[in-house]
């Protein structure tokens, strides 16, 4: 069996946000490399961040170019393939 590389994982976040929190927590655990972009600073991501899902509410994760809103655990490890 041959270990796919990992989609390339990107996490639109708030410091406020325990979802966001949560996800992030949930990644490391798994051993997930992602990137963590906190549109409360960055107007520009937060642009893109709704241009990309539609939502102005985070989190929402980019898996490989597939979004997820929300800390949606069950698409997220569907998507990466984890249990």
């Amino acid at each position: 069996m041959t270990n796919k590389p990992q989609p390339k994982v990107v996490i639109f976040t708030t410091p406020t946000c325990a979802f966001c929190n949560a996800a992030k927590s949930y990644f490391r655990q798994k051993g997930i490399r992602f990137t963590d972009v906190d549109v409360s600073k960055d107007p520009a991501a937060a642009r893109d961040m709704v241009r990309r899902s539609g939502q102005t509410g985070v989190p929402v994760i980019d898996i490989g170019g597939r979004i997820v809103v929300g800390f949606d655990k069950a698409r997220i490890n569907q998507l990466l393939g984890i249990q």
